[in-house]
């Protein structure tokens, strides 16, 4: 009878833990987004306790900020917030100067709010990440302020300026303060970790390529496959910027050394560029030549390196980068000491250094991330900015300047009450996605979906939830916004659509100021209703301006990309005096988009490979006396004529030609022929695209 039940009870526990488990497994899955979830709740109560215990007159500033910079990455939220502090100081002061400079003008007062909101949207479209994002700050702090110094009809307040500045800029720092006190407590970064994965995998994924390419050879079906794989890495390392950030954020020994890791992302993009110079070279050769000169490349690499990493070597990169990164610095001297018989030899062994190189600068990053931070001897100096394009940046201001000056004058021609905050929630929309190129009215429309979703909500909390409450304590508050913030918190960690992330992000922006909580509260049914409409209105606005103001089309962009890119080709070729070209051209590259066809990409990078045979021939001129043969060929191309140009390369390769014995400068001959062949073949390839607008 007892083994009966004990049987009985052991089949009980057994089916219960097998009808448990997977129950078990989705809450071990929804872990880390609940957590955000409550992270989220806390960072906004804790804001919002300081708030009302400083008395502070617009408390929901605070709880606000809380919630954009609660981020569920650790290092993305602190660094976010301090780009938060720099841009509310910087909107906070601006906006107390354009109220000293137009005291009792409400017209230039607000015409002077709009030209520094535009200037704001034009840094944040040059800029990139949290960078951008605080220069759209500083435009729409000013705005905010000017909302709450501004009367019914626009009429300036000029005797609160600075109090009021002072204030604003206090609620938004305490905010961001708060969420940083929380994560920084509850959330110990992953982002390091997961950067070295990253360019532990990138590095490995264009070896694989690169090596496959020299082992197989490249003909025309398989030069197409490979511009796709590398349109994909492409993608893959552009993405690794925001990313960057956040390990920037999580550890200021990291950030010391941030050239080293944007010097990590520019190998990357030089080991793609030499890889399709690989391809591109052993393409145009005749049958059975590739084959031949690819077994003597690969024949001069390391055993390491002669095919494609296994499988699960990222992991073994992330153990030991220094013994890896041993490994391509040994590969890149046999290389470039290769006894190559022709040019087309010596042009593949460079190309193939030269994209080993670079992934050795990727190994650079991997180290600092994984090993000892003290490794790069010296750190860089600080990079030049480099503009990829101005005019996305100049709709974007022309954008945001129409789209303020409209909602102003809207406001000041009805005397509507709230035409102040639906002017700060516009400014607010149009800079927040100043920067973003694609799907912006998608994106602004999903921001006034989610403000009338926070409108219904915080109706319900305001007007049903609230008032029944038995005591109106902070710890009853603070439940009500958990029971809110909460699920938010947890869908938007959880969120894998861009609709989702499109729709949640604003909606946890916009809850608070549209409930807009007070101590002690008030339930005053028009004002709340009035400033739900103001904000709902500010955020169409600005959607509307996304549809009648569109961002540069993708197809549009990539074309001017190309176009600047090659007037600088021809400027380099009249006047070689750009010393950073290779940079500037592979930040166009970072820009491009990635929905254009593999021919755009394709032209992109042979552009940047004979700018930089350009640059080493012009170096080397004085060496083999290039001279008048050299000047005619860049002549010819700076004036677009392809044709002459390989006439007149192809008799400086005759002249070097004769030149060459037995010696010491016999590699540097070769070499000088390579980087001619280089270009030769480039502008044979891609004639129509180099002769394109050609002054006649």
């Amino acid at each position: 009878m007892t083994g009966s039940v004990l049987s009985g009870f052991r089949l009980l526990q057994s089916s219960t833990a097998a009808m448990l488990r997977p129950l078990e497994g989705a809450l071990r899955a929804a872990g880390p987004s609940l957590l955000f979830g409550f992270r989220l709740w806390v960072s906004v109560s804790l804001a919002f306790y300081a708030a009302f215990w400083l008395q502070l007159s617009n408390p929901f500033w605070a709880g606000a900020s809380a919630a954009i910079v609660c981020q569920p990455q650790l290092g993305a939220s602190l660094r976010k917030g301090w780009f938060r502090m720099l841009g509310t100081f910087v909107g906070a002061v601006v906006s107390v100067v354009l109220i000293a400079c137009f005291p009792q003008d409400r017209v230039l007062f607000l015409v002077a709010l709009a030209l520094w909101a535009a200037a704001c949207a034009f840094v944040a479209t040059l800029l990139r990440n949290f960078a951008s994002y605080a220069a759209s700050l500083a435009g729409y702090t000013a705005a905010i302020i000017a909302g709450d110094l501004l009367g019914t009809v626009g009429g300036v307040d000029a005797n609160a300026a600075f109090m009021l500045a002072v204030t604003r800029a206090t609620e938004i720092c305490l905010g961001i303060g708060c969420a940083g006190i929380v994560l920084a407590g509850t959330d110990f970064g992953g982002a390091r970790r997961r950067l070295a994965t990253l360019f532990a995998e990138l590095a490995g994924d264009v070896t694989a390529g690169l090596t496959g390419t020299l082992a197989t050879g490249t003909t025309g079906t398989e030069f197409r496959d490979m511009q796709t794989v590398q349109r994909e890495l492409d993608r893959r390392v552009i993405a690794l910027d925001p990313i960057v950030d956040q390990a920037l954020g999580e550890s200021s020994e990291i950030r010391y050394y941030a050239p080293v890791l944007q010097r990590a992302v520019e190998g990357l993009f030089s080991a793609l560029v030499g890889w399709h110079a690989v391809a591109s070279h052993l393409a145009t050769l005749p049958h059975n030549e590739p084959h031949q000169e690819a077994a003597a490349v690969l024949k001069n690499l390391p055993q390491e390196l002669r095919s494609a990493p296994e499988p699960g070597a990222a992991a073994r990169w992330l153990a030991g980068p220094e013994a890896v990164h041993r490994i391509y610095q040994t590969a890149i001297p046999p290389l470039t000491a290769l006894p190559a018989e022709t040019p087309s030899l010596r042009l593949l062994a460079d190309k193939t250094a030269e994209a080993f190189a670079g992934i050795a600068h990727a190994l650079d990053g991997l180290a600092l991330l994984v090993a000892d931070p003290a490794r790069p001897a010296l750190r860089p100096g600080r990079d030049r900015l480099h503009v990829p394009d101005w005019l996305p940046a100049l709709v974007s201001a022309g954008r945001t300047f129409v789209t303020i000056v409209t909602v102003s004058l809207f406001w000041v021609v009805t005397g509507w009450p709230g035409g102040g905050l639906a002017m700060t929630f516009a400014a607010i929309a149009t800079l927040l996605l100043a920067p973003r190129f694609e799907e912006t009215y998608g994106v602004a429309v999903l921001f006034v979906i989610a403000a009338i979703l926070d409108l219904i909500l915080s109706a319900i909390v305001a007007f049903a939830v609230l008032p029944g409450l038995p005591t109106h304590t902070f710890v009853a508050f603070s439940l009500i916004m958990g029971v809110c913030l909460v699920p938010m918190g947890t869908l938007l960690r959880a969120a894998r659509q861009p609709w989702q992330v499109g729709l949640l992000t604003p909606m946890t922006m916009v809850f608070v100021p549209i409930l807009q909580p007070t101590n002690p509260e008030t339930y005053d049914t028009l004002q709340f209703y009035n400033i739900a409409l103001a904000i709902v209105a500010g955020l169409g606005a600005a959607a509307l301006s996304f549809r009648l103001l569109p961002p540069l089309s993708p197809a549009f962009r990539a074309r001017r990309l190309l176009t600047l890119t090659l007037r600088d080709l021809r400027r380099l070729a009249k006047r070689p005096t750009q010393s950073d070209w290779e940079r500037r051209v592979i930040g166009r590259l970072a820009a491009m988009p990635n929905e254009v066809a593999p021919l755009l990409r394709a032209q992109l990078l042979a552009t940047l490979s004979v700018g930089s045979e350009i640059v080493y021939l012009l170096h080397s001129a004085h060496q083999f006396d290039l001279g008048a043969n050299l000047g005619a060929a860049l002549e010819a191309l700076a004036e677009g004529s392809s044709k002459s140009a390989i006439v007149h390369l192809s008799r400086l390769d005759e002249v070097l030609a004769t030149e060459r014995a037995q010696g010491p400068g016999t590699r540097d001959v070769l070499r000088a022929r390579a980087a001619i062949l280089g270009v030769s073949q480039a502008l044979a390839t891609h004639a129509a695209f180099f002769d394109a607008g050609a002054p006649r």
